[in-house]
């Protein structure tokens, strides 16, 4: 079980940090936050948690306006072009141990997310106060950015201010500049590869048994009706935001390509290029748009859902006041 709220907030007076808490509705965006905090002058923060092909993990928190470009950003992290992705919903749950909507640096005090790199926007030490959640999404704090140093060093955390907006050279001359900040290693989540954690023995017999039972098993091809576990099975598929992106690409690229070679004189491989160049430049974007809407359709079930027990009670018929 990770930090609550008010234990959070008890450590900081513990550590005799100055800060304000302005309670308001549930919000899962820096859009919907500035409506009941906006005005009241302090900086708002994103906070994004990505990951790498190594499943290390990395929580970006910058001022609302930073443009934070990943490819840029993992280029300077030494992770190649498209090293970098939005992490998945279960990171959340299990290494930071916070909901959707509540990354957030202060995360960071769990044990469980003591791998996790933290990269703050330079921006921030020109602020007066910052805004951030603390572990839950119907309050924002306000403190300096010195004072959040403060925090971070009690947890054994240095903070590491970065330029987000640059984008230095990275070649065989400029070494990436902050590849220093990579962790050296991953967080223990259930996303990393089972093999990874087996014996080899073990993986090994696993891997004998698994294709003994696919040779003994005949090969059936049904043609009945689609079972409702089957739909279940296709329409959980979706709930990863990294499928549902590279679906949304798999289905545009041959559509692109197509209609490119009937009307421009190129060759298929150029195009080829062409089509992977847009796909690492728009799928963080798209899957940012993506984890909004899941976001958001998990925010309206909620709300529907409560609704309904509020009008009908728990066996679906009005309930007496």
């Amino acid at each position: 079980m990770g930090y609550t709220k008010d234990q959070l907030l008890a450590r900081l007076q513990e550590l005799k940090i100055d800060f304000t808490c302005y309670d308001h509705p549930v919000v899962l965006t820096v859009e919907e936050q500035a409506k009941h905090v906006g005005h009241l002058g302090g900086a708002l923060s994103k906070n994004l948690l990505l990951k790498d092909k190594k499943h290390r993990l990395y929580v970006v928190s910058a001022l609302a306006g930073t443009k934070v470009d990943m490819k840029i950003l993992s280029q300077r992290l030494g992770l190649g072009k498209g090293g970098l992705r939005m992490a998945p919903e279960e990171s959340l749950l299990q290494v930071l141990q916070v909901p959707l909507g509540c990354v957030t640096p202060f995360a960071l005090i769990n044990e469980s997310a003591s791998a996790v790199s933290l990269l703050l926007d330079d921006g921030f030490k020109s602020k007066q106060s910052c805004y951030f959640h603390p572990l839950t999404n119907d309050v924002t704090i306000a403190l300096s950015s010195s004072n959040l140093d403060k925090f971070l060093i009690s947890i054994g955390k240095q903070p590491a201010y970065v330029k987000l907006e640059e984008a230095p050279a990275v070649g065989k001359d400029s070494p990436p500049d902050l590849a220093h900040l990579v962790p050296s290693g991953a967080p223990n989540s259930s996303e990393q590869p089972v093999e990874n954690t087996t014996p080899t023995n073990v993986a090994h017999q696993n891997k004998v048994t698994k294709e003994t039972e696919v040779k003994a098993k005949p090969k059936v091809q049904s043609k009945g009706p689609e079972t409702s576990q089957s739909k279940v099975d296709k329409s959980t598929n979706y709930i990863s935001v990294d499928k549902f992106v590279n679906d949304v690409f798999d289905i545009i690229s041959p559509v692109f390509l197509s209609e490119a070679l009937k009307k421009l004189d190129v060759k298929e491989e150029e195009l080829s290029s062409i089509i992977d160049g847009i796909k690492g430049r728009a799928a963080p974007d798209l899957e940012s748009i993506a984890l909004s809407l899941k976001n958001a359709s998990y925010t309206s079930g909620f709300h529907a859902g409560s609704e309904c027990m509020l009008n009908h009670g728990l066996r679906g018929r009005p309930s007496r006041n």
